[in-house]
């Protein structure tokens, strides 16, 4: 659905050093990917994800939307294809002037729908995301989460293949956020809307999204699915990123009071729901502790991380830790007394 190869955007102010803020991108995204990209601030998400529309046109690279390679379009063929690709603003872009209705159907009106197709499309949509009631309010009357579905549904007024969004829950709190990021899974799956996301909180990317990339100073360092990135993290930034939603740092009190071993047991995919530790407990005489951890699902696949004492005699131990070490995906050893 999305193919961007070898894409740069560089900027040059004039009396200023050029600016170059995509580096090289090259990515595919498939019809139907809810795909995520991060990064801190200053990393290109943003640049790249108007590149992809060409609100900011490319300094060299291809950008191919549903077939159509954008640089080669004129530029009323370039207005009929971005008609194809909705986009959704951090900051929600409605017009104050307009009511609800009136901001969902402006788009519909620019493209020159009839009155009577634009009317059922709009009740539709505010069905869709649960606005009817607010259907001749003014956006000063709204609040953040309802803005941001008003843009939602102006989005998807003209019925496109493709949707952009731009950090869409960054301005609002977290059960706002997360009200939001629910739908629009819910839009993905049941429309089939192919969806790019940007975001600096990999919490975000991995609640909505089945594919990902990483991107730092302009470029992407790594790509592939939510899981696998967040299983298998390659380069040492997206490590970073991991690590810091799966803080597994046990005060020194606790480090200190322990006797015996202490392990990080890392569990994913299938294994991660099977009694590994209750076996380890049958068949060894030793105890084990859990003193920190989680596990949680990514889609539909178990990924977790687990610190735990083990305790008995060192014998006991040592076939404790290889028996986990066989059957987990990975075990760390902190410390072995």
């Amino acid at each position: 659905m999305i193919v961007l190869e070898k894409v740069n955007v560089c900027f040059q102010a004039r009396k200023a050093p050029k600016v170059h803020a995509v580096r090289d991108v090259s990515l595919h995204v498939r019809p139907g990917d809810f795909f995520g990209i991060v990064g801190t601030s200053g990393a290109g998400k943003s640049t790249l994800l108007r590149a992809i529309n060409f609100l900011e046109r490319p300094s060299s690279g291809r950008v191919i939307v549903a077939g159509q390679d954008l640089g080669t379009l004129k530029p009323e063929a370039l207005r009929r294809a971005r008609l194809q690709i909705g986009m959704i603003f951090q900051h929600y872009n409605l017009l104050q002037s307009k009511t609800v209705f009136e901001n969902v159907a402006l788009p519909l009106k620019i493209a020159g729908v009839g009155e009577k197709e634009t009317k059922q499309r709009v009740n539709e949509l505010l069905e869709l995301v649960e606005l009817t009631p607010k259907k001749s309010i003014h956006p000063s009357r709204l609040s953040g989460g309802q803005k941001q579905r008003v843009g939602i549904a102006r989005a998807l007024a003209n019925h496109p293949q493709v949707l952009l969004c731009d950090e869409p829950t960054s301005a609002l709190d977290l059960e706002t956020s997360c009200a939001i990021l629910e739908l629009l899974k819910t839009i993905n799956a049941k429309l089939g809307i192919t969806m790019v996301l940007i975001s600096h909180e990999m919490q975000v990317i991995k609640k909505v999204c089945n594919q990902m990339a990483v991107m730092q100073d302009g470029a992407v360092i790594e790509s592939g699915t939510v899981y696998k990135i967040f299983a298998e993290p390659q380069h040492p930034f997206t490590i970073d990123l991991v690590n810091r939603i799966t803080d597994l740092c046990l005060p020194d009190r606790l480090l200190k009071s322990q006797s015996g071993d202490l392990v990080k047991i890392h569990y994913r995919g299938v294994r991660a729901e099977e009694p590994v530790i209750a076996e380890t407990l049958r068949r060894f005489p030793v105890t084990i502790n859990i003193l920190h951890g989680n596990i949680e699902y990514i889609g539909e696949a178990p990924i977790g991380t687990l610190v735990a004492g083990i305790q008995g005699d060192a014998a006991a131990r040592e076939s404790a830790r290889e028996y986990l070490r066989q059957h987990v995906a990975k075990l760390e050893t902190i410390y072995v007394q």
